[in-house]
């Protein structure tokens, strides 16, 4: 098998900066909610358009204020008077009474549709919300699905490559970053986008020469900004990898608990835990050291660019060109200018985290699964339980040596071939090619003569039932452990495995019997008692091929031979494999294969063998005088 990838949390595999295509691929998701899509978006337009009438109406206000104090101090001067000045500005007395009069109703009219468009501006604000919220759980929702059942279809190579912690990181930290940009950064770019547009739009019909004294400003603040997200970019990479590591190191220690007290080395898997913490709180000072110095920039900027309206706005209102309206009218609209780009550094923080979680989420998406179905696979059938192994060879990594070289042999239906041989001899490496856990590099396996490789996953591991050395059940009732490949099974059926298992003896003593809980990984089950339910789970598939890897190793002498008696009954008609430490186990299998350094170096019955192989005599001779030593 020809491992190729990279684990993802391998630092040389790392781009130096996030890809953006990564980002664009997460945004497709957008197009699963075209509704919610299409809603958040028109709601923050109609909300950003009334946001950009109101200085409009303001300017309305402040010169009907203005207008109509000239006009009453007007009026208030002496009649004389009141016909010279009147006539000086261009107006006659019967207009500017006209104006005065108009101008209370005017104020108010102006006034309530601010109210109008403040209403309007803070429900399509709530409805923008609201929107992008859902869009963004539920984009998160099919992210973690996607990632969870990809994970569930890679083959047991990444998964030795890989770390638990890293993975889980992944699915629940990297997923919500990118979905607080989604729901919060996409959006307000787009606000800010349109904003700034608009704002521009309206400055140059309003006054293009006092827009042409803030338009330099704009560049220098939008270079300032693209010179941080290439910096800030890969060191939200970094923090990523960090907290990784600091959810391996916590999920590490919490399944080991027993043997950290067991040790006592609490005191060093503390000191190992800070030090996973202070080097993701370093990087994290790091960041936030670097945007505590681009804010106050960007308010610099923006300041020098107010100060400068100011005083070109003021020439302009000493010289008649501007009025006091029209100068507030610019000011506020300058802030729209100025929000924008102070919101660009929270969005590009935003951006900067979501394209470095979408890296290492499509790293997980995109992953080369080594073990999967053909295109034209299909489905095995029915089937005798013969299995063959014709010339395999096995290595887990590309130019490793090979974990098993030139195996050959054939199990017909219903034979038990027992696999005896020192730790890394290569046993459980037989039993995991069976079910396709890995894929041979070399040679074939076959079952009823179909090349395991040629028929679909799911048809062939329906036929196999297994019992791993390491037994692992899952948090729920023991009657929901043994129904685990079966959900539907009926009472009768999950008793019936149990009591083949000899495991219904020890569940009935229980209160709750069958509805116990056992716990996480069944913390509250002795090891026998979880190998028990453990083969009884297996049983209930029915399987026509058995994989037992020393399944009865977790349990006493008198426990191992009921299990023994049950399991050589139900052997019958099956094809078995059977990985067991102690001969003992294995004295009446119909073929026993002894493995050295991933040979075949001896095969044959228990008498066979005895007679005819040195390395098993010597096994078998030591483990008698072992068991005699015992009693």
């Amino acid at each position: 098998m020809q491992l190729t990838g990279s684990a993802p949390t391998g630092r040389g595999q790392q781009s130096a900066r996030p890809s953006l295509a990564s980002l664009g691929r997460a945004l497709r998701y957008l197009s699963n909610y075209p509704k919610l899509t299409i809603g958040a978006t028109v709601a923050l337009i109609i909300a950003t358009a009334a946001q950009l009438v109101v200085p409009q109406l303001l300017q309305q206000i402040i010169d009907t204020v203005v207008t109509g104090a000239m006009n009453q101090g007007i009026l208030n001067l002496p009649a004389n008077v009141q016909a010279m000045a009147a006539q000086k500005l261009g107006l006659d007395l019967a207009t500017i009474q006209s104006d005065l009069d108009a101008a209370p109703r005017l104020i108010i009219t102006a006034g309530l549709i601010i109210v109008l468009f403040a209403i309007a501006r803070g429900l399509f604000s709530f409805a923008q919300n609201f929107l992008s919220q859902a869009l963004s759980q539920n984009i998160a929702f099919d992210l973690r699905n996607d990632i969870y059942s990809k994970i569930q279809r890679l083959s047991f190579s990444y998964h030795d490559r890989n770390r638990t912690g890293q993975l889980m990181i992944r699915a629940t930290d990297d997923v919500e970053r990118l979905r607080i940009f989604i729901g919060m950064g996409l959006l307000m770019a787009l606000q800010a986008l349109i904003l700034m547009v608009g704002t521009l739009a309206i400055l140059v019909l309003t006054n293009i020469r006092l827009t042409l004294v803030v338009l330099p400003v704009l560049p220098i603040a939008m270079i300032i900004f693209m010179i941080f997200g290439r910096i800030t970019q890969p060191l939200f990479s970094e923090i990523q990898r960090r907290l990784g590591r600091v959810n391996t190191t916590l999920q590490e220690n919490l399944a080991g608990l027993k043997v950290v007290k067991a040790f006592t080395s609490e005191k060093r898997e503390e000191e190992r835990f800070h030090e996973s913490i202070d080097s993701l709180l370093d990087q994290r000072v790091k960041v936030s050291r670097l945007f505590s110095f681009l804010f106050p920039l960007i308010f610099l900027i923006a300041n020098l660019g107010q100060a400068a309206v100011m005083y070109f706005g003021g020439r302009q209102i000493i010289d008649g060109t501007l009025t006091l309206g029209e100068w507030q009218k610019f000011s506020l609209y300058l802030i729209y200018v100025f929000i924008p780009m102070g919101q660009l550094g929270f969005i590009i923080s935003l951006m900067a985290q979501a394209g470095a979680s979408a890296d290492r989420i499509f790293e997980i998406l995109d992953a080369k699964n080594d073990v999967e179905n053909k295109p034209d696979a299909i489905d095995l059938g029915e089937i005798e339980g013969r299995v063959e192994f014709r010339d395999v060879s096995f290595r887990y990594f590309a130019g490793s040596e090979p974990v098993l070289s030139d195996i050959n042999f054939t199990a017909e239906p219903g034979q038990t071939i027992a696999l005896l041989g020192a730790t890394g001899s290569g046993k459980s490496t037989i039993i995991n090619l069976i079910p396709r856990f890995y894929d041979v590099s070399e040679g074939q396996i076959l079952i009823d003569g179909h090349d395991v490789r040629d028929v679909t996953l799911e048809s062939l591991r329906q036929h196999i039932g297994i019992v791993l050395q390491e037994t692992v059940l899952f948090n729920g009732t023991i009657r929901e452990n043994i129904a685990y490949g079966r959900p539907d099974a009926t009472d009768e059926e999950i008793i019936a495995a149990a009591k083949a298992a000899a495991a219904h003896s020890f569940i009935e003593s229980f209160p709750e019997g069958y509805d116990t809980p056992v716990g996480e990984r069944g913390a509250t089950l002795s090891g026998g008692q979880k190998q028990r339910v453990a083969i009884a789970r297996a049983l209930m598939l029915n399987p026509h091929i058995l994989i037992l890897d020393d399944s009865t190793s977790s349990v006493d002498l008198n426990t191992e031979y009921e299990i023994q008696k049950a399991l050589d009954k139900l052997m019958e008609g099956r094809t078995s494999f059977v990985i067991a430490q102690r001969i003992s186990t294995v004295l009446n299998a119909d073929m026993i294969l002894v493995l050295e350094n991933g040979f075949i170096v001896a095969r044959g019955t228990h008498e066979e063998l005895l007679e005819n192989s040195p390395i098993y005599a010597d096994i078998y001779h030591s483990q008698l005088s072992e068991d005699v030593a015992k009693a």
